[in-house]
């Protein structure tokens, strides 16, 4: 970068303009040109860096290709209209609700119809209606006792009430509002006391925490089943636990998230503490019944990810390796619009064999020969655009080519390995419960308590993955808990119901 004095500086343009150039402003407007073109780049660099910073500390907006690249959005059909009722619920989804029955205000069975004064009107399908209320998340009863005396010894008897204060339903929502929901207690707190059910904080913490006593034996059959699992997806986040580390310890502390996949089940879990994804992946894999194959992990490329000490089939996020081109899309828009185009062409197949629900060779053939050609021209053009020195290595573009060379086997493998994900996605929305905690509630006091957060959120989350209430879960498990501690196996989300009804009447 040369060092041009204003007054030579001014000297050259005047030169310049009166068209009286010597032969020493050539090399000296070559370095200028120089100077500018490193400028500008530099400039990028900062833009793109200050808008990484942005994303990390408030959100990205969107990473939709068609937002990035507005010639690639894809055009409502022609003629295609929105369902009637687009976005409500009917009656029926409201399976919670008190049942009412409703007879007509005026008219009966075998009446004279009203309109045309000659049939005679009889019941017909019943119709439905909603009507919503609002109420506390924690109801109670106040029961008023009568008490009785006797007037010769002055012996008072009163009724008595069998069931405990706090009925099993209250710890499954006050564990469904804080972990689920995302509620700390002290809001619900300020809730409750403005529907006048007062529940302090310190009850509540002592509420979940007997409620995950019988709730634990199905956590820990949910961590052995996860451990089959023939895909892992994981993932980690940062996690703030205000006990403080033993000396020598990890001061850091974090959330991983995992999400197994075992037939056509999913497990969802939650492991907070001073261990990274790979340690906690680790003590998972410990788990593993001998003789089955090795599991194919989903993650980004971060080494601490990966097991030291089981092997896996390393499988790394795509979406990662997009979304460096992403970042600095306004800084290079020609090459990310050219990377970015091709890898929406790949999710565009891997989104039909999802459609029409191929089977994992059928999906892998489809990939081979349809997302092979792209990703193998998206693979060619990046290493010509370095050898070539089109980019340079250090900028960001160069990053988001070496990035995605360097991990190209991992990030490739659903081209292999039937079954093998494309991306983490599936993992980095699970984790958005973990996350939700930490912005409301900032933290855990301690490593006990991060541990009832964890049974809780993984429960949650893999019911509402497996399409069951949760609550009513949870219920179930405080109401039958020594069925659950006698066999675990049978109360998981999936197969607990089957468990409720072969109870004996």
């Amino acid at each position: 970068m040369t060092d041009l004095p204003l007054e030579k500086g001014r000297e050259l343009v005047g030169r310049i303009l009166s068209k009286s150039i010597i032969e020493d402003d050539y090399g000296l407007l070559a370095e200028v040109v120089e100077s500018h073109m490193f400028l500008c780049t530099a400039l990028k660099e900062k833009n793109a860096t200050i808008r990484k910073l942005q994303h990390m500390l408030f959100g990205a907006p969107t990473e939709k290709t068609s937002t990035i690249i507005p010639e690639l959005k894809r055009m409502t059909k022609p003629g295609k209209e929105e369902p009637k009722g687009h976005g409500r619920n009917g009656a029926s989804f409201y399976t919670g609700a008190r049942k009412e029955t409703l007879s007509h205000h005026s008219l009966k069975r075998g009446d004279l119809c009203p309109e045309c004064q000659k049939g005679k009107i009889y019941p017909t399908e019943s119709g439905a209606a909603v009507r919503v209320t609002g109420s506390a998340p924690i109801a109670a009863t106040a029961f008023e006792l009568e008490k009785l005396r006797c007037n010769l010894c002055g012996k008072i008897f009163s009724p008595k009430i069998d069931e405990e204060k706090y009925d099993p339903t209250s710890g499954a929502m006050i564990a469904l509002m804080r972990y689920g929901a995302g509620v700390p207690f002290e809001r619900l707190e300020h809730l409750q006391g403005a529907l006048g059910v007062p529940l302090p904080a310190s009850t509540q913490w002592d509420v979940v925490e007997k409620a995950a006593a019988p709730a634990h034996p199905a956590y820990k059959e949910l961590v052995r089943q996860a451990a089959q699992g023939e895909i892992i997806h994981v993932d980690d986040t940062t996690m703030k636990i205000l006990a403080n580390a033993n000396e020598g310890e990890r001061k850091g502390t974090f959330t991983t998230g995992m999400l197994s996949l075992v037939g056509d089940k999913k497990i969802a879990l939650f492991f907070t503490g001073r261990k990274h994804a790979g340690e906690n992946l680790a003590g998972l894999l410990a788990e593993r019944r001998e003789g089955l194959g090795l599991p194919i992990q989903m993650c980004d490329a971060l080494s601490r990810n990966e097991p030291k000490e089981f092997a896996t089939v390393l499988a790394n996020c795509l979406a990662h390796a997009r979304r460096n081109f992403v970042d600095v899309a306004e800084s290079f828009p020609g090459e990310c619009r050219h990377a970015i185009s091709l890898l929406a062409k790949v999710y565009e197949h891997d989104a039909k064999t999802k459609k029409e629900k191929m089977t994992a060779q059928e999906r892998l053939e489809h990939h081979r020969v349809n997302s092979g050609p792209l990703m193998e021209d998206l693979r060619q053009w990046m290493n010509a655009q370095l050898d070539e020195k089109r980019v340079e290595p250090n900028s960001g573009l160069g990053k988001a080519f070496t990035y995605m060379l360097k991990h190209w086997e991992p990030l490739t493998l659903f081209l292999r390995v039937p079954g093998a994900p494309i991306d983490n996605n599936i993992a980095e929305r699970s984790l958005k419960m973990a996350i939700r905690h930490r912005r409301n509630s900032l933290f855990y006091r301690t490593l006990h308590g991060a541990y009832i957060g964890d049974l809780f959120m993984s429960i949650i989350h893999t019911c509402r993955m497996s399409r069951v209430n949760p609550f009513d879960y949870l219920v179930a498990l405080q109401r039958h808990s020594h069925k659950v501690f006698e066999n675990p196996k049978n109360w998981l989300p999936w197969n607990y119901a089957a468990a409720i009804a072969a109870l004996p009447p």
